[in-house]
Protein backbone atom coordinates (compact mmCIF):
# COMPACT_ATOMS: atom_id res chain seq x y z
CA UNK A 1 0.00 0.00 0.00
CA UNK A 2 3.29 2.44 0.04
CA UNK A 3 2.83 3.11 -3.45
CA UNK A 4 1.93 7.00 -4.99
CA UNK A 5 -0.85 7.15 -6.90
CA UNK A 6 -0.48 10.23 -9.41
CA UNK A 7 -2.75 11.28 -12.10
CA UNK A 8 -1.24 11.22 -15.91
CA UNK A 9 -4.36 12.77 -18.32
CA UNK A 10 -7.45 14.62 -17.64
CA UNK A 11 -10.69 14.94 -19.81
CA UNK A 12 -13.70 17.15 -19.23
CA UNK A 13 -16.68 18.02 -20.57
CA UNK A 14 -18.54 20.77 -19.09
CA UNK A 15 -20.93 23.67 -19.54
CA UNK A 16 -17.97 26.29 -20.00
CA UNK A 17 -16.28 24.20 -21.90
CA UNK A 18 -15.03 20.68 -23.58
CA UNK A 19 -11.65 19.61 -23.18
CA UNK A 20 -9.47 20.77 -20.53
CA UNK A 21 -7.49 23.45 -22.36
CA UNK A 22 -10.89 24.98 -23.42
CA UNK A 23 -12.29 24.30 -19.57
CA UNK A 24 -9.40 25.84 -18.20
CA UNK A 25 -9.47 28.95 -20.27
CA UNK A 26 -12.89 29.76 -19.77
CA UNK A 27 -13.12 28.79 -16.19
CA UNK A 28 -9.80 31.46 -15.16
CA UNK A 29 -12.13 33.74 -16.78
CA UNK A 30 -14.93 33.03 -14.58
CA UNK A 31 -17.59 32.57 -17.19
CA UNK A 32 -21.06 31.44 -16.41
CA UNK A 33 -22.18 28.21 -17.75
CA UNK A 34 -25.45 28.87 -16.11
CA UNK A 35 -27.59 29.77 -18.70
CA UNK A 36 -31.24 29.63 -19.67
CA UNK A 37 -32.39 26.01 -20.37
CA UNK A 38 -32.81 25.01 -24.45
CA UNK A 39 -33.33 20.91 -24.31
CA UNK A 40 -36.83 21.21 -23.19
CA UNK A 41 -39.53 23.74 -22.54
CA UNK A 42 -39.15 25.21 -18.84
CA UNK A 43 -42.37 27.66 -19.26
CA UNK A 44 -44.35 25.43 -16.21
CA UNK A 45 -40.89 25.34 -14.38
CA UNK A 46 -40.80 28.28 -11.66
CA UNK A 47 -36.67 27.76 -12.48
CA UNK A 48 -35.64 28.26 -16.06
CA UNK A 49 -31.38 28.17 -15.45
CA UNK A 50 -29.46 25.20 -15.43
CA UNK A 51 -25.53 24.12 -16.92
CA UNK A 52 -26.15 22.61 -20.16
CA UNK A 53 -23.13 21.40 -22.25
CA UNK A 54 -23.55 23.05 -25.17
CA UNK A 55 -20.28 22.44 -27.33
CA UNK A 56 -19.93 18.43 -27.18
CA UNK A 57 -20.52 16.88 -30.79
CA UNK A 58 -20.58 13.21 -29.86
CA UNK A 59 -19.37 12.17 -33.40
CA UNK A 60 -15.69 14.12 -32.52
CA UNK A 61 -15.31 11.07 -30.26
CA UNK A 62 -17.26 8.47 -31.38
CA UNK A 63 -18.56 6.35 -34.30
CA UNK A 64 -22.30 5.61 -35.40
CA UNK A 65 -22.70 2.42 -33.79
CA UNK A 66 -21.20 3.88 -30.55
CA UNK A 67 -23.72 6.72 -30.28
CA UNK A 68 -26.87 4.28 -31.32
CA UNK A 69 -25.55 1.93 -28.42
CA UNK A 70 -25.54 4.32 -25.43
CA UNK A 71 -27.53 7.29 -23.51
CA UNK A 72 -25.70 11.00 -23.17
CA UNK A 73 -23.81 9.82 -19.73
CA UNK A 74 -22.32 7.41 -21.49
CA UNK A 75 -21.43 9.08 -24.52
CA UNK A 76 -19.84 12.08 -22.21
CA UNK A 77 -17.74 9.20 -19.94
CA UNK A 78 -16.42 7.35 -23.31
CA UNK A 79 -15.23 11.08 -25.15
CA UNK A 80 -13.53 11.75 -21.42
CA UNK A 81 -11.51 8.57 -21.18
CA UNK A 82 -10.45 8.98 -24.85
CA UNK A 83 -9.63 12.86 -24.27
CA UNK A 84 -7.88 11.48 -21.08
CA UNK A 85 -5.95 8.53 -22.81
CA UNK A 86 -5.07 10.80 -25.03
CA UNK A 87 -3.55 14.06 -22.63
CA UNK A 88 -1.73 10.86 -21.22
CA UNK A 89 -0.13 9.68 -24.17
CA UNK A 90 -1.52 6.14 -23.47
CA UNK A 91 -2.68 3.42 -25.21
CA UNK A 92 -4.45 0.63 -24.05
CA UNK A 93 -2.98 -1.71 -27.25
CA UNK A 94 0.29 -0.91 -25.59
CA UNK A 95 -0.63 -2.51 -22.46
CA UNK A 96 -2.16 -5.52 -20.35
CA UNK A 97 -6.32 -4.04 -20.90
CA UNK A 98 -6.82 -7.06 -17.58
CA UNK A 99 -4.60 -4.68 -15.85
CA UNK A 100 -6.78 -1.66 -16.73
CA UNK A 101 -9.74 -1.00 -14.79
CA UNK A 102 -12.84 1.99 -14.60
CA UNK A 103 -14.47 3.27 -11.81
CA UNK A 104 -17.02 5.33 -12.15
CA UNK A 105 -19.76 7.84 -10.52
CA UNK A 106 -23.27 9.06 -11.16
CA UNK A 107 -26.67 10.33 -9.82
CA UNK A 108 -28.98 9.47 -12.43
CA UNK A 109 -27.22 7.03 -14.80
CA UNK A 110 -29.12 7.54 -18.18
CA UNK A 111 -32.55 9.23 -17.33
CA UNK A 112 -32.90 10.64 -20.10
CA UNK A 113 -33.49 6.96 -21.81
CA UNK A 114 -36.84 6.49 -18.75
CA UNK A 115 -37.83 10.02 -19.55
CA UNK A 116 -38.31 9.57 -23.34
CA UNK A 117 -40.30 6.38 -22.81
CA UNK A 118 -42.24 7.90 -20.48
CA UNK A 119 -42.84 11.07 -22.61
CA UNK A 120 -44.20 8.30 -25.16
CA UNK A 121 -46.11 6.56 -22.73
CA UNK A 122 -48.15 9.68 -21.52
CA UNK A 123 -49.22 9.38 -25.64
CA UNK A 124 -49.33 5.60 -25.98
CA UNK A 125 -50.00 3.01 -22.51
CA UNK A 126 -49.28 0.27 -25.18
CA UNK A 127 -45.67 1.95 -25.47
CA UNK A 128 -43.75 -0.38 -23.01
CA UNK A 129 -44.78 -3.34 -24.41
CA UNK A 130 -43.51 -2.37 -27.82
CA UNK A 131 -40.36 -0.70 -26.62
CA UNK A 132 -37.54 -1.23 -28.20
CA UNK A 133 -34.68 -3.91 -26.46
CA UNK A 134 -31.89 -1.69 -28.11
CA UNK A 135 -33.66 1.16 -25.93
CA UNK A 136 -34.07 -0.54 -23.05
CA UNK A 137 -30.65 -1.43 -22.37
CA UNK A 138 -28.82 1.80 -22.44
CA UNK A 139 -31.26 2.46 -19.10
CA UNK A 140 -29.43 0.82 -15.97
CA UNK A 141 -26.69 2.93 -14.53
CA UNK A 142 -23.75 0.42 -14.93
CA UNK A 143 -24.18 0.69 -18.22
CA UNK A 144 -21.81 4.06 -18.09
CA UNK A 145 -18.47 1.84 -16.86
CA UNK A 146 -19.51 -0.66 -18.81
CA UNK A 147 -19.63 1.47 -21.80
CA UNK A 148 -16.05 2.60 -21.10
CA UNK A 149 -15.08 -0.46 -21.00
CA UNK A 150 -16.47 -1.87 -23.84
CA UNK A 151 -15.32 0.89 -26.68
CA UNK A 152 -11.91 1.54 -25.18
CA UNK A 153 -10.86 -1.98 -24.80
CA UNK A 154 -10.78 -2.33 -21.03
CA UNK A 155 -10.50 -6.13 -19.65
CA UNK A 156 -10.05 -5.45 -15.72
CA UNK A 157 -12.27 -4.41 -13.23
CA UNK A 158 -14.91 -2.18 -13.81
CA UNK A 159 -16.96 -0.60 -11.39
CA UNK A 160 -20.09 2.37 -10.81
CA UNK A 161 -20.48 4.15 -7.66
CA UNK A 162 -23.77 5.44 -7.58
CA UNK A 163 -23.71 8.10 -4.14
CA UNK A 164 -25.19 10.28 -6.53
CA UNK A 165 -23.08 14.30 -6.04
CA UNK A 166 -20.37 12.63 -3.85
CA UNK A 167 -19.95 9.84 -6.15
CA UNK A 168 -16.85 11.43 -8.47
CA UNK A 169 -14.95 11.21 -5.32
CA UNK A 170 -15.46 7.73 -4.11
CA UNK A 171 -14.75 6.62 -7.70
CA UNK A 172 -11.82 8.41 -7.31
CA UNK A 173 -11.03 6.82 -3.87
CA UNK A 174 -11.65 3.33 -4.96
CA UNK A 175 -9.45 3.46 -8.07
CA UNK A 176 -6.85 4.89 -6.01
CA UNK A 177 -7.02 2.06 -3.34
CA UNK A 178 -7.13 -0.76 -6.52
CA UNK A 179 -3.82 0.41 -7.65
CA UNK A 180 -2.15 0.61 -4.52
CA UNK A 181 -3.31 -2.94 -3.63
CA UNK A 182 -1.52 -3.64 -6.97
CA UNK A 183 -4.93 -5.04 -8.18
CA UNK A 184 -5.00 -2.50 -11.22
CA UNK A 185 -1.62 -0.54 -13.26
CA UNK A 186 -4.05 2.00 -14.78
CA UNK A 187 -7.28 3.56 -13.77
CA UNK A 188 -9.76 5.51 -15.51
CA UNK A 189 -11.67 7.27 -12.74
CA UNK A 190 -14.30 9.90 -13.03
CA UNK A 191 -17.82 10.50 -12.75
CA UNK A 192 -20.66 11.03 -15.52
CA UNK A 193 -24.10 12.59 -15.64
CA UNK A 194 -26.55 14.13 -17.79
CA UNK A 195 -28.98 17.23 -17.65
CA UNK A 196 -32.38 15.67 -17.67
CA UNK A 197 -36.38 16.72 -17.08
CA UNK A 198 -36.36 14.59 -14.43
CA UNK A 199 -33.74 15.97 -11.91
CA UNK A 200 -34.38 19.30 -13.27
CA UNK A 201 -38.25 19.04 -12.30
CA UNK A 202 -36.89 17.30 -9.20
CA UNK A 203 -35.05 19.80 -7.64
CA UNK A 204 -37.15 22.25 -8.24
CA UNK A 205 -40.55 20.53 -6.54
CA UNK A 206 -38.07 20.68 -3.53
CA UNK A 207 -37.70 24.52 -3.95
CA UNK A 208 -33.66 24.15 -4.17
CA UNK A 209 -32.83 25.92 -7.60
CA UNK A 210 -32.22 29.36 -8.02
CA UNK A 211 -33.63 31.55 -10.45
CA UNK A 212 -31.06 32.56 -12.25
CA UNK A 213 -27.81 32.59 -11.63
CA UNK A 214 -25.76 30.32 -9.15
CA UNK A 215 -24.10 32.39 -5.97
CA UNK A 216 -22.55 30.02 -3.61
CA UNK A 217 -21.82 31.38 -0.19
CA UNK A 218 -23.59 35.36 -0.90
CA UNK A 219 -26.61 36.21 1.78
CA UNK A 220 -28.70 36.40 -1.23
CA UNK A 221 -28.14 32.90 -2.39
CA UNK A 222 -31.62 30.95 -3.15
CA UNK A 223 -30.37 27.39 -4.51
CA UNK A 224 -28.48 25.64 -7.02
CA UNK A 225 -28.62 24.86 -10.62
CA UNK A 226 -29.21 21.94 -12.32
CA UNK A 227 -26.10 20.78 -14.56
CA UNK A 228 -24.58 18.09 -16.56
CA UNK A 229 -21.20 17.12 -17.67
CA UNK A 230 -18.25 14.62 -17.56
CA UNK A 231 -14.41 14.53 -15.93
CA UNK A 232 -12.56 11.27 -16.16
CA UNK A 233 -8.66 10.94 -14.60
CA UNK A 234 -5.86 8.49 -15.57
CA UNK A 235 -4.46 7.36 -12.51
CA UNK A 236 -1.42 4.67 -12.31
CA UNK A 237 1.64 4.41 -9.97
CA UNK A 238 4.30 7.02 -9.65
CA UNK A 239 7.07 4.45 -10.92
CA UNK A 240 4.94 3.86 -14.31
CA UNK A 241 4.13 7.34 -15.29
CA UNK A 242 8.16 7.97 -14.67
CA UNK A 243 9.11 5.01 -16.69
CA UNK A 244 6.62 6.22 -19.62
CA UNK A 245 7.89 9.61 -19.24
CA UNK A 246 4.24 10.89 -18.58
CA UNK A 247 3.09 14.23 -17.81
CA UNK A 248 2.60 14.55 -13.99
CA UNK A 249 -0.66 16.33 -12.87
CA UNK A 250 0.14 15.65 -9.34
CA UNK A 251 -0.48 12.88 -6.38
CA UNK A 252 -3.70 11.90 -4.92
CA UNK A 253 -2.72 11.23 -1.33
CA UNK A 254 -5.95 9.98 -0.10
CA UNK A 255 -9.69 10.14 0.80
CA UNK A 256 -12.02 10.14 3.33
CA UNK A 257 -16.04 9.08 3.66
CA UNK A 258 -18.81 9.48 5.77
CA UNK A 259 -22.55 9.48 6.26
CA UNK A 260 -24.36 11.50 8.78
CA UNK A 261 -27.84 10.21 8.02
CA UNK A 262 -29.34 13.44 9.25
CA UNK A 263 -32.05 13.89 6.51
CA UNK A 264 -32.69 12.23 3.07
CA UNK A 265 -32.52 15.55 1.27
CA UNK A 266 -30.67 18.01 3.54
CA UNK A 267 -26.80 18.37 5.45
CA UNK A 268 -26.53 18.14 8.72
CA UNK A 269 -26.69 21.91 10.14
CA UNK A 270 -23.22 21.30 12.22
CA UNK A 271 -21.82 18.79 8.99
CA UNK A 272 -21.01 16.31 10.83
CA UNK A 273 -20.71 14.37 7.88
CA UNK A 274 -18.49 16.45 6.46
CA UNK A 275 -16.19 17.01 9.25
CA UNK A 276 -15.88 13.16 9.35
CA UNK A 277 -15.25 13.00 6.01
CA UNK A 278 -12.50 15.36 5.65
CA UNK A 279 -10.91 14.04 8.94
CA UNK A 280 -10.67 11.26 7.67
CA UNK A 281 -9.36 12.51 4.50
CA UNK A 282 -6.53 14.42 6.05
CA UNK A 283 -5.55 11.36 8.09
CA UNK A 284 -5.20 8.87 5.25
CA UNK A 285 -3.18 11.43 3.57
CA UNK A 286 -1.25 11.39 6.49
CA UNK A 287 -0.47 15.83 6.41
CA UNK A 288 -0.64 18.58 8.72
CA UNK A 289 -3.39 20.21 8.39
CA UNK A 290 -1.64 23.11 7.85
CA UNK A 291 -0.45 21.70 4.93
CA UNK A 292 -3.73 22.32 3.22
CA UNK A 293 -3.21 25.06 0.38
CA UNK A 294 -6.77 25.29 -0.87
CA UNK A 295 -10.42 23.70 -0.01
CA UNK A 296 -12.45 23.13 -3.69
CA UNK A 297 -15.97 23.57 -1.85
CA UNK A 298 -19.05 21.35 -2.53
CA UNK A 299 -20.53 25.15 -2.83
CA UNK A 300 -24.13 24.50 -4.24
CA UNK A 301 -25.33 27.22 -3.46
CA UNK A 302 -28.38 26.49 -1.41
CA UNK A 303 -28.52 28.47 1.94
CA UNK A 304 -28.29 25.02 4.30
CA UNK A 305 -25.06 23.54 2.43
CA UNK A 306 -23.00 26.54 2.09
CA UNK A 307 -23.47 27.39 5.65
CA UNK A 308 -22.72 23.74 6.44
CA UNK A 309 -20.17 24.00 4.82
CA UNK A 310 -18.55 27.13 6.72
CA UNK A 311 -18.76 25.64 9.71
CA UNK A 312 -17.13 21.98 8.43
CA UNK A 313 -13.97 23.87 7.28
CA UNK A 314 -13.85 25.92 10.88
CA UNK A 315 -14.61 22.60 12.59
CA UNK A 316 -11.64 20.79 10.81
CA UNK A 317 -8.94 23.66 10.95
CA UNK A 318 -9.78 25.92 13.28
CA UNK A 319 -8.77 29.53 12.84
CA UNK A 320 -6.46 28.33 10.09
CA UNK A 321 -9.59 28.50 8.26
CA UNK A 322 -9.99 31.86 7.90
CA UNK A 323 -6.44 31.58 6.39
CA UNK A 324 -6.87 29.08 3.50
CA UNK A 325 -9.10 29.97 0.59
CA UNK A 326 -12.19 28.15 -0.56
CA UNK A 327 -14.29 28.51 -3.59
CA UNK A 328 -16.63 27.10 -5.25
CA UNK A 329 -16.80 25.67 -9.36
CA UNK A 330 -20.18 25.10 -8.95
CA UNK A 331 -20.90 28.86 -8.89
CA UNK A 332 -20.03 28.35 -13.07
CA UNK A 333 -20.47 24.99 -13.47
CA UNK A 334 -23.96 24.51 -12.23
CA UNK A 335 -24.72 21.30 -10.07
CA UNK A 336 -23.14 18.82 -12.39
CA UNK A 337 -24.55 15.64 -10.20
CA UNK A 338 -22.22 12.26 -9.94
CA UNK A 339 -19.89 14.36 -12.06
CA UNK A 340 -19.10 17.18 -9.86
CA UNK A 341 -16.60 16.23 -7.66
CA UNK A 342 -14.96 14.29 -10.27
CA UNK A 343 -14.47 17.97 -12.27
CA UNK A 344 -13.70 19.64 -9.09
CA UNK A 345 -10.76 17.26 -8.55
CA UNK A 346 -9.76 17.63 -12.40
CA UNK A 347 -10.00 21.33 -11.92
CA UNK A 348 -7.95 20.96 -8.70
CA UNK A 349 -5.17 19.30 -10.87
CA UNK A 350 -5.10 22.17 -13.10
CA UNK A 351 -5.46 25.10 -10.52
CA UNK A 352 -1.79 22.56 -9.31
CA UNK A 353 0.01 23.24 -13.07
CA UNK A 354 -1.35 26.27 -13.71
CA UNK A 355 -0.86 28.49 -9.85
CA UNK A 356 -4.30 29.57 -10.07
CA UNK A 357 -7.24 29.59 -7.97
CA UNK A 358 -10.40 29.07 -9.72
CA UNK A 359 -13.21 31.99 -8.33
CA UNK A 360 -16.54 31.74 -6.90
CA UNK A 361 -18.50 33.94 -8.93
CA UNK A 362 -21.46 35.48 -8.72
CA UNK A 363 -20.73 36.80 -4.91
CA UNK A 364 -21.74 40.24 -4.48
CA UNK A 365 -23.00 39.98 -0.81
CA UNK A 366 -21.34 38.54 2.14
CA UNK A 367 -22.95 36.54 4.69
CA UNK A 368 -22.11 36.81 8.19
CA UNK A 369 -22.74 32.78 8.46
CA UNK A 370 -20.02 32.38 5.66
CA UNK A 371 -17.54 34.66 6.63
CA UNK A 372 -14.38 32.79 4.84
CA UNK A 373 -12.09 33.94 2.07
CA UNK A 374 -14.12 32.48 -0.60
CA UNK A 375 -11.98 33.89 -3.68
CA UNK A 376 -14.83 36.21 -4.97
CA UNK A 377 -15.25 36.61 -9.21
CA UNK A 378 -11.64 36.57 -10.07
CA UNK A 379 -9.26 33.88 -10.09
CA UNK A 380 -5.74 34.15 -7.94
CA UNK A 381 -2.74 33.13 -8.53
CA UNK A 382 -1.41 30.98 -5.82
CA UNK A 383 1.80 28.39 -5.05
CA UNK A 384 -0.95 25.76 -4.35
CA UNK A 385 0.96 22.44 -2.57
CA UNK A 386 -1.81 20.36 -1.31
CA UNK A 387 -5.82 20.53 -2.05
CA UNK A 388 -8.42 19.06 -0.32
CA UNK A 389 -11.87 18.62 -2.42
CA UNK A 390 -15.13 18.20 -0.63
CA UNK A 391 -18.66 16.62 -1.86
CA UNK A 392 -21.52 15.95 -0.27
CA UNK A 393 -24.77 14.26 -1.21
CA UNK A 394 -28.50 13.44 -0.49
CA UNK A 395 -29.19 10.88 2.36
CA UNK A 396 -26.13 12.48 4.28
CA UNK A 397 -23.28 10.56 1.92
CA UNK A 398 -19.59 12.83 2.30
CA UNK A 399 -16.43 12.51 0.62
CA UNK A 400 -13.22 14.31 0.76
CA UNK A 401 -9.99 13.53 -1.43
CA UNK A 402 -6.71 15.12 -0.95
CA UNK A 403 -3.91 15.88 -3.79
CA UNK A 404 -0.51 17.03 -3.52
CA UNK A 405 1.67 18.86 -6.40
CA UNK A 406 4.38 16.91 -7.90
CA UNK A 407 7.73 17.30 -6.83
CA UNK A 408 10.32 15.09 -8.37
CA UNK A 409 12.57 13.75 -5.38
CA UNK A 410 10.14 14.18 -2.89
Amino acid sequence: MSKKVVVSGLGIISPIGTGKDKFWEAAAKGTNGVLPIKSFDTSEYRSKTGGEVRDFDAKTYLNDDEINAMGRAGQFAVAATRMALDDAKLKIADINPHRVGVSMGTTMGEPQIIQNALAKYSKDEKIFKNTDKGESIKYPANTIPANVARFIGVKGSTTLIPTACAAGNYAIGYAMDLIKMGRLDYAIAGGSDPFAAIAFCGFNRLLATTLDVCRPFDLNRVGMAVAEGAAVLIMETLESAQARGAEIYGEILGYGLGCDAYDMTAPHPEGLGGILAMERAVAHSKISKKDVSYICAHGTGTPANDKSETKIAKAVFGEDAYKIPMSSLKSMLGHTMGAASAIEAAASFLMIKNGKILPTINYETPDPDCDLDYVPNAARDAELNVIVSNAYAFGGNTSAIVIKKYREGE
